[in-house]
């Protein structure tokens, strides 16, 4: 799973109903699940706040946040809830400035927010089967559908099982109804996502796979103009899928890796499922497939253990794999994981590995970029005046473009980081 910058508490409105979210994408499409099941619940005049415990940092950023919020507001009822409450709800219900604390299963539910019961945390590893996917519209452009929930494994620098449950896969027929009402509704870009995408299906009758899940979306939502995935465990990938590469042009070239280390030794002490080799050979098929196939990855820096030869193995994985749209994380210990009893990296060291990891991604972004001017690129407006392409290159097509649809660029050069060129072609959404 992807895991991105907090986000930061808004200011400067005072609305009956603020919902704060820290962390990933996924607890972005639960938020909007939580306002909606609050609101049905006739709850008013209150600040939710969806917590993250991905890093210590995240934990200690939402903290922070309640506290603001609770001199900014002194009469509104905070509620939190979200992974960090999960794993530890004692702790933040001691916090003074907490009116309720919710668990990750009861933040989904009408019921929780209309009980007076100032904590109600159940048992995440009896968690309920998915039924129906949640959705986040994310401004109105682009749809991000949640599929599945949880994860079945252990990697030793993760709590993140332990705040989302074992594995549950919302079932097919709940996917494609839930898509083919957001094509009527005119989206023209479905995002499919989970805490563990790969993993989709193999808690369900027949056990398919993402692949048979994504051929079926494609097949019986054939309004459907693109479909992307999120973050993918790289072994887990099946044939399925990478056949649709080369099959459904409908399905974006642009796979986000959960890759987290290019050494052996280091994937095996992180307990992943993978190794180096596996990298290199997923993106020789995938690009066998689809020559002009983009691929991003997450890699952590400075993980305990890790020397200089190490490092140095993920750095040239960029390179080699061709890595492009890279997310860096410093190595951060979560107390009573099994990573956090390993001897540590220096942080100075941590700070300058993820640093020059960085630098490697940017250089192959750059490189990526050049090699589109001249081309053309098919965006999905968005409201800030850009949109990404087809391969997640964020471009700037310098004309007013209504949001949502999606529009025909011929790139003409490369203007603060992203690609920039003129309209050829739109079409309505």
């Amino acid at each position: 799973m992807t895991h991105g910058d907090v986000t930061a508490p808004p200011t400067g409105r005072d609305p009956a109903l603020e919902v704060v979210t820290f962390g990933c994408r996924l607890n972005a499409v639960e938020s909007q699940l939580m306002r909606a099941r609050a609101a049905a619940a006739g709850l008013t005049d209150a600040v939710l706040i969806n917590t993250c415990a991905v890093t210590v940092e995240a934990e200690r950023q939402a903290r922070q946040a309640v506290r603001r919020l609770r001199r900014a507001h002194p009469d509104r009822r905070i509620i939190v809830t979200g992974c960090a409450v999960q794993i530890d709800p004692a702790a933040w219900a001691a916090m003074p400035e907490v009116d309720r604390v919710l668990g990750n299963s009861e933040k989904l539910t009408t019921e929780a927010f209309g009980t007076p019961d100032r904590v109600q945390v159940g048992d995440i590893m009896a968690a309920p089967a998915a039924t129906q996917p949640s959705v986040d519209l994310a401004g109105h452009s682009r749809a991000f559908l949640q599929v599945q929930n949880g994860c079945d494994h252990r990697c030793t620098f993760c709590v993140i099982p332990f705040g989302r449950g074992p594995s549950r896969s919302v079932p097919v027929g709940a996917v494609v109804s839930q898509a083919r009402a957001l094509v009527a509704k005119g989206y023209t870009e479905i995002v499919l996502t989970g805490v563990d995408l790969t993993a989709w299906g193999a808690d369900l009758p027949g056990r398919p796979a993402l692949g048979d899940l994504c051929r079926r979306l494609l097949t019986l939502v054939p309004d459907l103009p693109r479909l992307r995935l999120s973050s993918l465990d790289p072994v887990e990938i099946d044939d399925t899928l990478l056949g649709l590469l080369g099959d459904a042009p409908r399905l974006m070239p642009h796979l986000h890796l959960s890759v987290q280390a290019g050494d052996d030794m280091i994937l095996k002490r992180m307990k992943r499922r993978h190794l180096r080799d596996d990298v290199l050979r997923l993106a020789d098929r995938a690009r066998a497939r689809r020559p002009d196939i983009v691929f991003g990855a997450d890699l952590i820096a400075g993980f305990p253990t890790e020397t200089d030869a190490m490092f140095d193995n993920t750095l040239r994985l960029v390179d080699e794999a061709g890595l492009t749209w890279l997310h860096v994380f410093p190595y951060s210990a979560r107390p009573g994981t099994p990573a956090s009893r390993m001897p540590a990296v220096p942080g100075a060291v941590r700070r300058a590995r993820a640093a020059a990891l960085r630098a490697a991604g940017d250089r192959q972004a750059q490189a990526w970029r050049a090699a589109q001017v001249g081309r053309r690129a098919r965006i999905v407006m968005e409201r800030d005046g850009t949109g990404h392409s087809e391969h997640f290159g964020r471009v700037r097509p310098g004309a007013a473009c209504t949001p949502g649809t999606l529009v025909e660029v011929e790139i003409t050069h490369i203007e603060q980081g992203m690609l920039a060129g003129l309209p050829v072609l739109r079409e309505a959404a």
